[in-house]
This record gives structure tokens, sequence and C-alpha cells, in this order.
């Protein structure tokens, strides 16, 4: 097992309470940054709030449409997305939502499916679509009002399947249930295998009982039947994917140790003073952690029925001011045995490795695992029996959320997704590699620690901010990636060197509300045909595009352009190439110049070849880029990589003028 840093002591498990583990770690906090974070400066830093009239602030890139949700679904989370032709769906807690992006910059309303469930993260494949479903309030039949019963055969938890051969019809073909539903799913293509489909599903919710799915069970994860440790996986027969179903249980965590981590920031330790002193101000219950020994509120779920308790003892209907009294004395007690019952049941407090999405890379018969407390990689050339390559574990993520390979696989970035999503974790007091990427290189199948990449500003206490989904921009020669940071905006940077990530360009509104937290921002962001499309969580839909800066020239983008793809996936990563153009082997000519061990007045003359070429036909540009190719290898001192791929692009275009 490969780690990036020397592990510490994890964060609490007690993941269902929030407040306990804000308040209860401060003691366990490491010193304060070497260095303090980014500049106060930057343009993102105070920007007005609003939810439709933000501040915003640009930098290199160019914001082309914002379509606000349709009714029913605007206000309710808008979540993950997936491309299919000239169609963006994006997730939603109500249900799909599918906008044509033809024209990208005048998105189209297609359909708004209603479906509740969480997150309702979509995938697609052909005439198909999927969609994940985990909370207890989804319905096999998609109709909202959610499932009463503690156990019922009418609640869906797992991955549906959608006929969306009309797509403006969605069809439901199919509920798969699975025993912790699905967080979300990466759908898997086998190059060897052309009649199916798989679905890898990352639950990481509770374990349903086997009274309502058979087959599930909340034992210790050493048990065979376990349904710990382990990610389903299903299969769909692209015959018949009605018939979907669960093929395979894979634990890819055996043998992992419990997760580093780390406590609390300076900005978190100032938050959570404020908090505890309004607490006690308002006569709130206090205990002190017994992990931290710092004082900690509460929560109303553990004083409840111990109010309830006493009081009934002593006959009353209603609580009094002695049985508060009392509930106080035993405050303390109740919660050390609620933090020794969540590290308790055989272990199962520290099985923090249920994944929380999975990036396939079927060309390469690999896969990223972003795994809670690990981030692994994969081998999946048998897509019902993945195996781990290898393990990172680092004590500065809290959370591993999500993985991206670049192009040639030889790179690998993870986010993480430290305060789940909700919190504010880009404050000028949050150290700058907590709630960021981080970018290891693949050697030998095992991941080598590089670099962490975080948005260079920092963000208010009254928005969101982590690293997120994103995807790459098919920028030739360079691994430019575009990434949500939640109400962080969107960020553009280049990890070309793992070792210094570089943004190049941004985009960021103020926060939604100027007086409290209140969600918002960019889910996911990715890049589709020429197109960077982001699900805004509030809002709905920005659809934005590079411009040419001094990081990336207009050659790059159109050589990017060139790239089309029928569906796209960002956690089913395809392979990226790039057809012939004169655009190609332009872009490598500016990257060449950028490097500045050309003379210019050579780069001058391999773009006035280009020039000459592009304008000419048949014989006379054969004979043009016959001569270029050679008179390219001059340059190979500078950058014999670049060079060859600038030539390269040159012999194809003499492919085509044949």
């Amino acid at each position: 097992m490969s780690e990036a840093l020397p592990r510490r002591r994890g964060a609490s498990v007690v993941t269902g309470y929030a407040a306990v583990a804000l308040l209860g770690l401060a003691a366990c906090a490491p010193s304060k940054p070497k260095t303090a974070p980014t500049p106060m400066n930057d343009p993102r830093v105070g920007l007005k709030a609003g939810l439709f009239d933000a501040g915003e602030a640009i930098s290199n890139m160019k914001v082309v449409a914002k379509a606000v949700s349709p009714p029913g679904f605007l206000g309710i989370t808008n979540s993950d997305l997936a491309f299919t032709g000239k169609y963006a769906i994006q997730g939603n807690y109500n249900g799909p939502v599918i906008w044509d992006i033809s024209n990208p910059a005048k998105p189209t309303l297609v359909v708004a499916y209603t479906c509740p469930a969480s997150q309702n993260d979509i995938s697609v494949y052909k005439n198909l679509m999927f969609m994940s479903a985990e909370a207890n309030n989804g319905r096999v039949d998609c109709k909202p009002g959610g499932v009463p019963d503690p156990v019922s055969k009418e609640r869906m938890r797992g991955v549906r399947v959608f006929d969306i051969s009309d797509i403006r019809n969605p069809k439901l073909i199919a509920n798969v249930q699975t025993c912790r539903g699905s967080h979300t799913h990466t759908v898997l293509e086998d190059p060897k295998d052309k009649d199916n489909v798989y679905i890898y599903v990352s639950g990481s919710s509770g374990i349903r009982s086997a009274g309502e799915l058979e087959g599930c069970a909340d034992v210790a994860s050493a048990d065979a039947n376990s349904s710990r440790l382990r990610i389903e996986i299903i299969k769909v027969p692209l015959a018949n994917p009605a018939s979907a179903a669960v093929v395979g249980r894979a634990n890819i965590f055996a043998g992992l140790g419990a997760a580093p981590g780390h406590g609390l920031s300076d900005a978190d330790k100032e938050a959570a003073a404020k908090t505890l002193a309004t607490a006690k101000a308002a006569g709130a219950f206090i205990a002190k952690n017994p992990q931290s020994g710092a004082e900690m509120v509460v929560p109303p779920q553990v004083i409840r029925p111990m109010l309830d308790s006493v009081m009934k003892a002593r006959g009353g209907t209603t609580v009094n001011a002695a049985d508060s009294t009392a509930v106080r004395g035993m405050a303390q007690g109740a919660v050390t045995r609620m933090f020794a019952g969540a590290a308790g049941g055989g272990g199962r407090g520290g099985e923090r490795s249920q994944c929380h999405d999975i990036t396939v890379y079927p060309a390469l018969g690999l896969a990223g695992g972003a795994c809670e407390g690990h981030g692994l990689l994969l081998d999946i050339s048998n897509p019902t029996a993945p195996v781990r390559l290898d393990a990172a574990a680092d004590s500065n993520f809290a959370y591993w959320h999500s993985a991206t390979f670049n192009n040639d696989g030889t790179q690998m970035l993870f986010s993480d997704e430290w305060g789940g999503g909700s919190s504010p974790k880009c404050r000028a007091g949050d150290k700058p590699e907590w709630g960021a990427n981080a970018i290891f290189s693949i050697v030998n199948k095992k991941l080598v620690f590089k670099s962490y990449y975080k948005i260079p500003t920092v963000q208010s206490s009254n928005e969101n901010c982590v690293a997120h989904n994103g995807s790459l921009i098919p920028i030739p020669g360079r691994d430019v990636m575009v990434q949500s940071w939640y109400q962080g905006g969107i960020s553009v940077f280049d990890w070309t060197d793992p070792s210094k990530p570089k943004e190049i360009a941004s985009f960021d509104r103020g926060p939604v509300d100027s007086t409290r937290m209140a969600m918002g921002g960019s889910w996911s962001v990715y890049w589709y045909n020429g197109a960077i499309v982001s699900s805004e969580i509030a809002r709905g839909l920005d659809v934005a595009e590079l411009v040419p800066s001094e990081f990336i020239s207009q050659n790059e983008i159109d050589a990017a352009n060139t790239v089309k793809w029928d569906y796209l996936n960002a956690q089913g990563q395809p392979k990226i190439s790039w057809p012939p153009s004169f655009a190609l082997a332009k872009a490598y000519t500016d990257q060449l110049e950028r490097k500045g061990c050309v003379a210019p007045a050579k780069i001058s003359e391999i773009r006035s070849s280009i020039s000459s070429a592009e304008k000419s036909s048949g014989a006379a540009r054969n004979a043009t880029l016959t001569k270029l190719v050679t008179d390219v290898e001059a340059s190979r001192g500078c950058d014999p990589k670049k060079t060859d791929l600038l030539k390269k692009a040159l012999q194809d275009l003499q492919t085509l003028a044949m």
C-alpha cells in the first residue's frame, strides 16, 4: 500500500452527528499551516450575494448561457450530468431534467421527468439511461410521497434503468435493487464484451434488512455473506436491458487499515467556538468529546429520549427543570456510550471504505476508486471481478470523493470532499491541502504522490466550497481539467506537470445568501463537444467556453473542439484521440513557442509553412508538408515529445492530402 503522507489518527467516524464532528475534534487539530493561504485580492473574493443577481468574476472563460431549472425542479438540488447526442441530462432530486444543447448558447428544456430520490445521478449508454437512488424516499413507481413503512417492497434503493429511445418520453424499464442503495454509479463498457454493459454501484448508506431485500446482511465484514465492504456489480444485457441484475459483490477493501485523517482547521475552530458559546448561552446540553476532550453540544436526538424517560419515571407529562437537571448529569455518560458504540460493532466504525465514486478507463483496463478513506487503483480487465492494485491513504484527506485519469493513464487525480459538500471549506483559515485534489503518478501500477491542487482563492463562511466533479478538456499534448468547487465556482487547471498544477481559467459567483450558509454552486462541470457544462445546484445549468489567454491559444481550443463524442459519462472515461487537422499542428507549434526554447524566427517559419500548406491542396500541399516534417526535426532538442507530436500531426495531414 502506498501512502501520500504518514498516517495519523483518523477523524471521528460518527458521521450521523455533524455537530459532534465539528465541535468535538478541536483538540486533535494539527499545527497551523506553514504558509498562509492564497491572495485575498483575487476578484472572486467578496462578490455580492444573490440567487439570480449574485456578483460574478470570470477569467479566461466566457459564460454563454444560464438556463434556469423548470418549475417543480427549481430550488430542488441539481446533481450530476451525462450527455448523449445533442442532449445534456441533469440529475435533480425530483428526477432527471433533459436539455437540448445543440446550440450551447441557448439550452432548451426537452423534458423534466418526475422521479424523486437522492441523488438521482445520471449515466447513459446509447438508448439507455441509468439513475441512482439511495435515500428511503425512492419508490419503484417513481411517484412522489416516499414510502412510510420501515420495510417495504415499494421502496427503491439501487439503480433505475430507462429506455430513452424517445428522449422526450423516458420509459422506466427496470429497478435494480441493491443492499446499500446507489449514491453514485459507473457504467463500464468492457471492450471484450459487446453484449452487455456493467454498472459499478457505490452505496454508502445503511444496509437494508433482509426482509426488504433478500441477501442483505449487516454483519461483520469477515463474514462471506456480509454486505459491508463490497461494491455491487450490475450486468445489463443490451438485448434485454429490463433483465438487468446484480451479478457480483466485489470486496476491493480487504486488508485496508483505518484511514488517517485530520482535525479542524483554524476557521473551523473559530466557528466551533462561536457555536459552542451561543449554545451555552441558550442552555444547550454540553459534554466532552471522549476522543478529543473538547466540549461539544450533545445532539438533540440523544437528549430527547433521556428527558422523556426521566419525565415518565416520575409520572410526569411535561418536562420540568428538575428533569433537565437530572439529564445534564447523565449527558456525559450518554455521549461516551455514543462514541463507543460508533467505534464498536465488530469494527464497523473503522470501515469507512465504501466507494463514493469509481472512474473506469476501459481502454486501459484500469479504474480509480475514490473510496471514502482511501484512493484505489483497480484492474478491471475482468469487469465482474475488479482487483485492487494499490491503495493510497493521506492524513490531509477527509473523504476520497472522485477520481480522474490523465489521457495516457500515467497520472491520476483524486478529490477530497472534506465537509461533505455542504460546508465552507475554502476559507482563509482552511489549509490549502485540505478539501483539495491529490495528484499521483502511476508507476508500475503503484500510486506515487506528486502534489495538491486547490483553487487559489478564498471563499466566505456562507459558501459551501470543496473539490468536486470535473473532467478533462481535450487540449492536445497537455493535461487540462475543468472542475466544480460548489460555491467556489469552476476552475480550469493544467496538471501536465503533476508536481506543479496551475489554474488557467475560472468562473465564480457570490454566495447564494449573504446572511447564512445556503447550498448552491457547481455540483459537476464537464467538457462535452466544445461546451463546458455546469450543473448549478440552486439555479439550473450554466454553459461556458474557453477564450484565448496567455495560458491557452485559440489553436489549442480549436484542436480540442475537433474531438466529438456520441455520448459521455465522465466516470466512464474515454480515450481521447484527435482527428487530423491544421488546428492540431498549430496547437503543437504554439506549445513549442510557449516553452521558449525554439527561436522565434523558427516558430514563425513553421507557422508560415503550415499556413501555406493549409491554403494549398494536392501535390503542392503534400510537398509543403513533407519539407515541414524535415524542418520541424531541427526543433527536437527543445522538446522531443512535443516535436514528435507535431511531426505526427503533419504526417497525418500528408495522408489526407494524398
